[in-house]
């Protein structure tokens, strides 16, 4: 026999002597990773234990804390009227007075109104017919504004005028004699509303007896108060013609030529009526 044969089959079993068999691959075990909410609970018995931990320290050192010591009462006052130094001063007060650089004298204001009676008095809406602010041919109703109306007699001459302020600013809008002449008339057929022609001094200004030739309306709430206004404009109709007021035929106050009859304060009302 020939030996190549031998030693290629003893060479190999020594190969196989040399290299063993791989074993198999082993499995490991799957596990999935624990849930947020497991490990939450799983903290929670230690961050409770932590918190108790911490109160109980915090109440050891309140315990340990030294009590505040009592407030110490103030010290007697020395006998026999003498003062301490170390007391407290006492508050004094400060009287300081100021002088001022301009002295102002108290000016009494007037409204016109002392020496009449109110005879009649009830809240209303006031209008003029007038020319328009932008084109001056053209004509139109304006409201003068709203407040209350009054019919005021004077105590000596009996004379009954109509006065009218617009309220909060109490600024004049209507301001003349009821004189015999003038006469009211529905105001485009309304019943709680009438119309008339005078002349009116609520445009006076500085004293003087500046008048305008006015056609005004007045408005009430209803057709009851508008029926009572005319009962008491034909009143102090009455009553001017009695106190010997005649008008001219447009419904004019009293001449100013007749002092006597007409003095510029009545000739005027808002002569002395400050707006």
């Amino acid at each position: 026999f020939s030996s190549r044969p031998l030693s290629r089959v003893y060479t190999a079993a020594k190969m196989a002597e040399a290299s063993p068999q791989p074993e198999p691959p082993k499995q490991v075990p799957t596990t999935s990773p624990p849930s947020p909410t497991a490990a939450a609970g799983a903290r929670a018995p230690r961050l409770l234990e932590r918190s108790a931990q911490r109160r109980s320290r915090a109440c050891a050192q309140e315990a340990e804390a030294p009590a505040p010591a009592p407030a110490e009462a103030p010290a007697p006052a020395p006998a026999g009227g003498e003062e301490d130094d170390n007391a407290p001063a006492p508050e004094e007060e400060a009287n300081v007075e100021f002088t001022p650089l301009v002295k102002l004298d108290e000016v009494k204001t007037t409204t016109g109104e002392d020496e009449e009676e109110v005879l009649f008095k009830m809240r209303a809406k006031l209008f003029r017919w007038e020319s328009d602010s932008w084109e001056k041919e053209v004509k139109l109703w304006k409201e003068r504004g709203t407040g209350d109306v009054r019919f005021l007699q004077h105590k000596e001459t009996k004379k009954v005028r109509l006065l009218m302020r617009r309220e909060k600013t109490m600024k004049i809008c209507a301001n003349f004699f009821v004189v015999p002449t003038i006469s009211l008339a529905e105001n485009a057929g309304s019943d709680r509303s009438w119309v008339w022609q005078c002349h009116d001094y609520s445009e006076g200004r500085d004293g003087t007896t500046e008048t305008q030739y006015s056609t005004l309306a007045i408005r009430f709430a209803n057709s009851e108060n508008a029926q009572k206004f005319k009962e008491e404009f034909e009143k102090a109709k009455e009553a001017n013609k009695a106190a010997g007021m005649s008008g001219e035929a447009t419904g004019a106050a009293p001449a100013a030529a007749a002092p006597e009859e007409a003095p510029a304060k009545e000739a005027a009302p808002a002569a002395d009526a400050k707006e």
